[in-house]
């Protein structure tokens, strides 16, 4: 019976070490020091009278969540955390390998995707002079390079590249195929809409085609969130640097204008969607909490603009106009508070209890509720009154999809709120949501420019 038990303690105990060494704040001389340490006390513990399941749960417990260990480890070698964010960790051969190829093939498909942008120019397209063609095919330029490199890094399954590359070639069709003119309503809207439904199948790779998990969907928008910020980053980055080059090819009497916007710009822009890609990958437990992070500061901020704006519609009695730049408008401040409340979801423990800041993200959901309401009314009256036009369609449709989302992301969040739901009813019915938003943008991609006669 003794052997049993001690059998059991070391297999919990290679379990939590197991956990240790995910944490790449912990070195692996960190985690044979807590071993120490949890052994010693578990030693303790039974000498006391204490099971060694009871000595071993009573040790873990008084050491502390491995989330504080591994901030005070970070306080007190803070170099670990600026050194992982551009060396590897410790020496480990076959992890060391696999780093180094998953560098060459990210930089292989960042000049597959700078070679794609400039692939036109040989037809003798011109980003100036075509920009409808540019603005139509700029997804296409980019994601299929980066679909590529999850396929490669997930060890994707031949019948879903399969699919995928299908995917890819629908949208190419219909952005290219497609009598569109360069100033009709439809090449806005493919524009706007084909990068989001790309980007969706660039989804089913990184979730290794895996698609209809709920876990690997959620996997999936929280990486959204971070590679959206490492992209920003990365763009800023290119603006300071695409400033310095024209100014220091000026000051010796070189203009610099041309490579620039014929090359540095549209090939940096592509490759930059994979590297960013690739630098999530990478560093994503070093500050992977970055989106949640924003969300918390930004949700307050929201809500309280949000409130404002209501305030100020009941006080002014004002309509909302529906012109399309203001239409725009509305629906990116609707999609940042559902991006909000995703971030928010990606983040929380599922066990944990309601709190004030869950009480805010309600009102923050509640409010775009109405705004998407007044919206929704406004765009009615104005196709009652002028007719259908792709614009106003398409703006009718994304209001109705987020209204939809929203509504019962209310519902299900009061429910939460009040203790009668709990909070993973919440998390799958925002991952399983997104097969609603793949089919709308799929329809204003590949249905509206035959509706609208590609007006």
């Amino acid at each position: 019976m003794t052997v049993d038990r001690e059998y059991d303690l070391e297999g919990q105990i290679a379990q939590w070490r197991a956990y240790v060494h995910r944490r790449r704040e912990l070195h692996h001389t960190d985690a044979d020091e807590l071993e120490d340490h949890l052994r010693s006390r578990i030693g303790e513990l039974t000498e006391g009278g204490l099971r060694d399941d009871e000595a071993f749960l009573i040790a873990v417990k008084r050491m502390g969540s491995l989330d504080e260990l591994s901030r005070e480890f970070a306080r007190e070698h803070s170099e670990r955390l600026w050194k992982q964010l551009v060396l590897p960790g410790e020496p480990d051969a076959p992890a060391a390998t696999r780093s180094r190829r998953e560098l060459y093939v990210m930089v292989l498909c960042a000049a597959v995707a700078a070679l794609a942008v400039k692939a036109p120019a040989v037809f003798g397209l011109d980003l100036t002079d075509d920009a409808g063609f540019y603005a139509r095919n700029a997804s296409l330029f980019a994601l299929p390079a980066l679909a590529g490199y999850f396929a490669w890094q997930r060890r994707i399954r031949p019948r879903v590249i399969a699919v995928l590359a299908a995917l890819f070639a629908l949208g190419a069709l219909a952005a290219n195929a497609y009598p569109l003119a360069d100033d009709s309503q439809s090449v806005v809207l493919t524009a706007i809409h084909l990068p989001l439904a790309l980007w969706l199948v660039v989804g089913v790779a990184y979730a290794g085609g895996d698609w209809r998990s709920d876990r690997r969907r959620m996997d999936f928008i929280r990486f959204t969130g971070e590679w959206l910020i490492y992209f920003a980053l990365l763009e800023l980055g290119g603006g300071v640097l695409t400033a310095f080059t024209a100014g220091t090819f000026q000051a010796i009497g070189l203009d610099a204008e041309g490579f620039i916007q014929s090359w540095l710009l549209p090939c940096g822009a592509v490759a930059a969607v994979v590297v960013s890609a690739w630098l999530v990958e990478a560093k994503q437990s070093v500050i992977e909490n970055m989106a949640p992070v924003l969300t918390r500061v930004f949700t307050p901020l929201f809500t309280a603009a949000l409130l404002a704006f209501l305030v100020a519609v009941v006080w002014t009695t004002s309509g909302i106009d529906v012109e399309r730049d203001v239409l725009i408008l509305f629906d990116l401040l609707l999609v940042v508070v559902l991006g909000l409340l995703l971030y928010a979801i990606s983040a929380r423990a599922p066990g944990a209890r309601p709190g004030l800041f869950d009480r805010l993200q309600l009102a923050l959901v509640v409010s775009a509720l109405i705004i998407d309401v007044l919206v929704l009314v406004a765009i009615a009256g104005r196709i009652t009154e002028w007719g259908v036009t792709p614009n106003k369609a398409a703006a009718l449709g994304e209001n109705l999809v987020l209204l939809a989302n929203l509504a019962w992301s209310a519902w299900l969040f009061l429910g939460f709120v009040r203790g009668r739901r709990p909070f993973a009813a919440l998390d799958r019915w925002q991952t399983r949501y997104v097969v609603v938003y793949a089919a709308w943008v799929w329809a204003v991609v590949l249905v509206f420019p035959l509706v609208f006669g590609f007006a």
